[in-house]
């Protein structure tokens, strides 16, 4: 591959996913504990058909864990910002990254929706993840290196990123000595 192939989709759609979601993430680390110890007991009174055991859960994520978690999320992200800025945008594991990023604002949204006001991540999920991603998937489309995306492909990349939250949380949980 040619410096110029590299060069095709630019920095700023390869490593801007990273500093994207840096930002995003940030949104989130700084609301998350508190929005959870805050929240958790209206929504348990709003939603009782949810599990106990999934309520007793948010409610042990302290800073320190998420945080961790988050760390563990940007291994990850960065992994895919790198590979695409060495296949000049065509890796399938960095176009698979950022749609799970750009559908993500979307959970983000309609979680904000069902809780009826804020949800961590809902600020800058219109703000930046959704315009950032709608940005990147174009210029990688004029580049002609933007692979199609099928319904499937969409499932695909949310189930990715649930995936990799789930695990960067249990790392975070192992990490910190917790069960």
């Amino acid at each position: 591959m040619s410096e110029h192939d590299i060069d095709r989709c630019g920095v700023g759609v390869t490593f801007g996913l990273l500093a994207a979601w840096a930002l995003h993430d940030a949104e989130e680390v700084v609301t998350v504990p508190r929005w959870t110890r805050d929240g958790v007991p209206e929504l348990r009174g709003r939603f009782p058909r949810v599990p106990d055991r999934i309520w007793r859960r948010l409610e042990t994520i302290d800073r320190r864990e998420f945080a961790t978690a988050v760390a563990g999320m940007a291994v990850v992200v960065a992994a895919a910002a790198a590979d695409g800025y060495r296949t000049g945008g065509r890796s399938a594991f960095y176009q698979g990254t950022l749609n799970g990023f750009g559908l993500h604002g979307l959970v983000h949204l309609a979680q904000a929706a069902v809780v009826r006001g804020y949800a961590p991540g809902s600020v800058t999920s219109p703000l930046l993840v959704i315009p950032f991603t709608l940005w990147a998937r174009g210029r990688l489309r004029r580049s002609g290196v933007l692979r199609p995306t099928r319904p499937r492909d969409a499932a695909q990349g949310l189930a990715i990123a649930a995936a990799a939250t789930v695990g960067s949380h249990l790392m975070a949980r192992r990490v910190l000595g917790r069960s």
